[in-house]
């Protein structure tokens, strides 16, 4: 797939700026990235004729396809694997016939140092007994009944993730029909669901593990699900919803929970859902930062970019992070004390460095040295035991970087070889934790050091691995917030915590993807539905624009 992008440049701003500024569009998308795509598409799609304006060269926002190391290997520099992204979202925009196409990805390989491993979701339920039962006979026997208790909680919790949160305590009429419609719909869940669905909302993933197995490894394997990309330990409450809401997707096979890579990486999924944004008849403006929302009377009326162009339209989509959006890209003056306070204490913290590098051949690991490509093409996790974790937490907690830092890693090179030449491979490693605080200095020194110590942590498992490093591209939280917008390095825009979810996500009374502004929307990882490259913040917010056009006219 040519994953190159047709950009509009702004080759000549003497001659376009009085041209673009009798531009008017029908609706202005404030950020490129998955989400803002998926909007526009939307609203494409309905007839209406938006504006996306991107401030990096290239869209995507944190999914995208990278050439850090020249044109031979390719990475996602942050965002790797896919599984959410409803089917409504594949058929509507119609992304396979715009070169969307997802491999799923093989088995989770965890090898340990002591010389054994786990090699699980093959598919073989036999194999998958005999692995967990070397570590734990109550474990293997659980496993199956553990399953299938988290597939019935999230059967019905599932479909939550596609509507629009109500707006919970208002009295309103059609807010209370709202809530009503909720209640229904989660009339699936007995009197024992219920109670388990509230507990998984609250507990840590660490207590849920407990219940069900005893081996430190299996629940260090399972663990990871519930902190990745989140600044909390797995002691934490509210990591078991982490873990349900990396569970809960799948990747088109109707197998709750599994993932794989689009071919061309994460780049190659923004690229098609620009491809049908732009077939449908949106405009797409890169290398146009936005420097504010302008607003008259209360409604909005277009932005101004920092260059000094101004685009009007009487809908404007913000698919940035709600700091940016509200914060500094808007007059506090013209937004309610309490919705700025909300903002205010909106939690964006993070901890996670993205690791990738380019391999000279497949690493061979002493638990298990016969692993074909096939069982090395899911995930390789660096991660010891579920205290293993929560001790990397706990010194980044304390104001340290992990001594021993946990990886989520995989090398999609395994199914796609559209990234390097044959023969190599390419590995990307999700990694926890620095301090959060480091999201406000680049802290080069540290993270160069904090990569070896993740590097020489595969080398202790795969001797040689060190040796076939290539090449290696380190971007921590600072990287991540200057470059991608990505504030505390967040890849949600903020954290999911329980306080942080569904109809207080990102404020009270806004949950619904409007603002106090009227005209002014949002659609950013920190609305429902965030949390993963979805679309479903940005097909959400699109029906809610669609639906208020429709109703004021």
């Amino acid at each position: 797939m040519d994953l190159k992008q047709t950009d509009l440049k702004q080759t000549d701003l003497k001659a376009d700026v009085k041209s673009d500024l009798k531009q008017n569009y029908d609706a202005i998308v404030i950020g490129g990235g998955h989400n803002g795509l998926v909007t526009a598409a939307y609203l494409a799609r309905a007839g209406l004729k938006p504006l996306v304006l991107e401030a990096r060269s290239v869209t995507g926002g944190a999914a995208t396809t990278e050439t850090p190391w020249g044109p031979d290997f390719k990475v996602t520099a942050l965002s790797y694997v896919m599984s959410l992204m409803p089917p409504t979202i594949l058929n509507d925009l119609r992304l396979t016939q715009h070169g969307y196409r997802v491999i799923p990805m093989g088995p989770s390989f965890v090898p340990f140092p002591d010389g054994r491993s786990l090699l699980t979701e093959t598919g073989d339920p036999a194999h998958e007994h005999a692995q967990l039962a070397a570590f734990s006979k109550k474990d293997a026997e659980n496993m199956p009944k553990y399953e299938a208790w988290l597939r019935g909680i999230g059967d019905v919790l599932s479909p939550l993730l596609m509507k629009t949160p109500p707006n919970v305590g208002s009295t309103r009429p059609g807010d209370l029909l709202a809530q009503l419609r909720l209640a229904w719909g989660m009339r699936g869940l007995s009197t024992r669901g219920t109670a388990d669905a509230v507990r998984l909302f609250t507990m840590s993933v660490s207590d849920l593990l407990d219940e069900w197995f005893e081996s430190p490894e299996v629940k260090g394997m399972m663990a990871i699900n519930g902190v990745i990309g989140t600044w909390a330990g797995p002691a934490e409450p509210g990591t078991a919803y982490v873990m349900m809401h990396h569970t809960i997707g799948d990747v088109g096979d109707g197998k709750m929970g599994s993932w794989g890579y689009p071919v061309g990486g994460m780049g190659a999924v923004s690229a098609a859902i620009r491809a049908s944004a732009e077939a449908f008849g949106a405009t797409v403006l890169t290398d146009a930062p936005v420097e504010r929302i302008l607003v008259s009377g209360g409604r909005v009326t277009g932005v101004a970019l920092r260059d000094g162009r101004e685009f009007r339209a009487g809908t404007v989509v913000a698919a940035t992070h709600p700091r940016i959006t509200f914060l500094e890209q808007l007059d506090r003056a013209d937004l309610p004390d309490d919705f700025v306070a909300d903002i205010e204490r909106w939690r964006s913290r993070s901890g996670v460095v993205k690791i990738n590098v380019a391999l000279s051949e497949l690493p061979t690991f002493t638990a298990s040295p016969g692993l074909t490509e096939e069982q090395l093409s899911g995930s390789v996790e660096l991660c010891h035991s579920i205290e293993y974790v929560e001790r990397a937490f706990q010194d980044a907690r304390a104001g340290r970087p992990a001594a021993a830092p946990f990886a989520d890693s995989v090398i999609p090179s395994t199914l796609d070889r559209t990234l390097c030449p044959e023969g190599t491979h390419i590995m990307s490693m999700f990694t926890q934790w620095v301090p959060h605080t480091w999201a406000d200095e680049p802290h080069t020194e540290e993270l160069d050091a904090y990569a070896d110590r993740v590097i020489e942590g595969y080398d202790q498992l795969a001797p040689g691995f060190k040796a076939s490093v290539l090449h290696r591209q380190v971007i921590g939280p600072h990287q991540m917030a200057e470059e991608y917008g990505l504030v505390g390095g967040n890849i949600f825009h903020g954290e999911l915590s329980p306080d942080q979810l569904f109809h207080l996500r990102p404020a009270p009374g806004f949950a619904d993807y409007t603002t106090p502004v009227k005209g002014l929307y949002q659609c950013s990882s920190a609305t429902h539905g965030g949390g993963g490259v979805t679309g479903i913040a940005g097909y959400l917010c699109g029906r809610r624009v669609l639906k208020d056009r429709k109703w004021w006219r």
